[in-house]
């Protein structure tokens, strides 16, 4: 046991050390201080600075973040109002606007949850939802909102955390009423699903209606896996089920392809100690279908970036350098994505495997110059 415990920590002292890669003769990696002439440097490629990283969004979406910037600045909800309402319905991009705004209160009223003279954070939501009742995407903001701060303040089990899910479906069916045909009320009850422990008839049932709203939806795909994985309440078998039928149905051009690989990370063991478990068959076959799925798709799906990132992940542990590295080009700047939210820091987990495969790419011949852009 404590061999296994060395070998662990050894393991993680690697992932702190890794930005200090640099290229060795034969093609191997060695680790050398970062002020060394031979450091992989990531600014050599022009990538952002890992504190200039922006943690909020997988990628770019600049009229978002205007809005967000003047809803924020000013407290007045109105802008946030008038893009989801020229966003298109059934897309991805008004799944993940949002998102974006119930995370910005959320994150708002944890930083200031007020008390005395001083107001809430996140009052604009509020707000918006008591001067327009009847604003279909008030309503839907409010109720993501609700299911961010449920997993953000509250231990899933507890009497709060079933409070706070069970307005949040209140609030999800309310929104369902105002745009009946809008997929999204739906998709925030996914995660409702998943906290209170729908049976898989009622989380069926739910899932039924997105579908016969937005099929090919890859957010809701994504929401839904959730709820088939082995820690929450199905199993490896049904969540590799669920992702491969999406693979299957999925209509040319869709990154649905990619199920697969979200499948697989779902379950990968706490601790790999072995580096050909990321060159075996399940493992490689999902990458292969995420690398297809990406190629085939539009350049403006607003959820390429998100199986960039997945793939970028994937590629550095098996040691498919150049190919992390032609992902990283079209990604980098934003890590609001999979697998990265999951750390402490974001920023700093995404910035550890960036410096990987800058270090691999050089230690295979690689440089600048030969990256394709």
């Amino acid at each position: 046991m404590e061999i296994l415990w060395v070998l662990i920590a050894l393991v993680m002292l690697g992932f702190v050390l890794l930005p200090f890669l640099r290229r060795r003769r034969g093609g191997a990696i060695g680790l050398v201080s970062p002020d060394h002439p031979d450091a992989a440097d990531p600014a050599n490629y022009g990538f952002v600075r890992e504190e200039e990283l922006d943690i909020r969004m997988p990628g770019p979406d600049q009229d978002l973040l205007d809005v967000l910037d003047v809803v924020q600045r000013t407290q007045d909800f109105r802008a946030a109002q008038q893009l989801l309402a020229g966003t298109e319905t059934e897309g991805e991009r008004r799944w993940q606007r949002v998102q974006a705004f119930a995370g910005a209160a959320s994150l708002e009223l944890s930083q200031r949850p007020g008390g005395g003279s001083e107001a809430p954070g996140g009052q604009w939501l509020r707000v918006w939802r008591a001067e327009a009742p009847k604003d279909a995407g008030g309503a839907a903001v409010h109720a993501e909102f609700l299911v961010q701060q449920a997993w953000r303040t509250a231990t899933p089990g507890t009497d709060e955390f079933r409070i706070i899910m069970e307005e949040a479906r209140t609030a999800c069916g309310e929104a369902a009423l105002l745009a009946p045909g809008d997929p999204i009320p739906y998709i925030v009850e996914l995660s409702v699903a998943r906290g209170l422990a729908y049976s898989q008839k009622d989380f069926e049932q739910v899932w039924l209606k997105i579908l016969d709203r937005a099929p090919a939806h890859m957010g809701a795909h994504l929401a839904a896996l959730h709820y088939w994985c082995e820690k929450w309440h199905g199993s490896r078998e049904l969540a590799y089920e669920f992702a491969e039928a999406a693979a299957a149905r999925a209509p040319k051009g869709s990154l649905l392809a990619a199920m697969p690989l979200f499948a697989v990370f779902e379950h990968l063991p706490e601790v790999t100690l072995v580096s050909s478990f990321w060159q075996t068959e399940v493992v490689t076959k999902a990458v292969h279908g995420a690398l297809h799925a990406v190629h085939s798709a539009r350049s403006d799906d607003p959820m390429l970036a998100h199986v960039r990132h997945m793939l970028v992940f994937f590629l550095v542990r098996g040691e498919r350098w150049s190919e992390a590295m032609n992902q990283l080009v079209h990604i980098d700047g934003h890590v609001g994505a999979l697998p990265w939210t999951l750390s402490a820091d974001p920023a700093a987990e995404f910035a550890v495997y960036r410096a990987l495969a800058v270090a691999g790419y050089e230690a295979n011949g690689g440089n600048p110059a030969s990256l394709p852009h």
